[in-house]
């Protein structure tokens, strides 16, 4: 019996991999899709894996060209299905962006998320905070405050990382995994930390031009 197990179980283990495998690649949601037609905006060439996250208010959620997001992204925009918001765009996810599986965007008021962004897995973004002021009312029963968020072009925003309400990223930035960012990261600079603090930057020049103004000058 054993022997007879041993013998099955790799055989029925590729088959039920294999089709797992078929069914995930035919669920994920592409341009064509009718589920897309949900979303304010769904570019050509742009993609959610399957099994996507928790989600709601798709028509406030506009999503870039050659977009993909992978498996477990959890996309929202307001309190619940149904409301309508005030902005429009709440979410907006720029061309060429890659978000990482277990992320989640929660947007409110206005994430706006530039081109060629890249995030890591299970990256949290959001725009809106709880209040805490009043001490005779629980802090999950207060109104809560909204800060508009932007994550320039062309960055980086590695695993596990925490961008707050408020929150201003530049352009190619890297904010390294586990940080979380509470103001403003200036173009072209690494921030890592809790809260995020800029470590090293970079002035805008390529490291060939710098090169090649140095050989000029001697």
């Amino acid at each position: 019996m054993a022997s007879l197990f041993s013998f099955i179980r790799p055989v029925v283990g590729g088959v039920v991999r294999t089709t797992s495998e078929f069914f995930t690649r035919l669920a994920v949601i592409g341009p064509k899709d009718i589920r897309s037609k949900r979303y304010g905006k769904f570019g050509v060439g742009s993609s959610i894996s399957w099994p996507t996250g928790s989600g709601f208010g798709e028509k406030w959620i506009w999503i870039g060209e050659d977009v993909l997001i992978a498996a477990d992204v959890t996309l929202s925009a307001g309190m619940g299905p149904g409301q309508e918001m005030v902005t429009n765009p709440v979410v907006r996810i720029g061309d060429r962006c890659l978000i990482g599986r277990g992320t989640s965007i929660i947007g409110h008021l206005n994430i706006d998320i530039g081109d060629d962004v890249y995030t890591g897995m299970n990256v949290y973004i959001t725009d809106q905070n709880h209040g805490y002021e009043n001490l005779d009312l629980p802090i999950g029963k207060q109104l809560p405050n909204e800060e508009h968020v932007s994550i320039g072009k062309s960055s980086w925003i590695g695993s596990g990382a925490i961008i707050l309400p408020g929150s201003k990223i530049g352009d190619h930035v890297v904010i390294g995994a586990n940080s979380v960012v509470t103001g403003e990261i200036p173009s072209y600079s690494v921030a890592v930390g809790s809260p995020a603090r800029v470590v090293r930057k970079h002035d805008g020049e390529s490291w060939e031009l710098k090169k090649n103004r140095i050989s000029d000058s001697n």
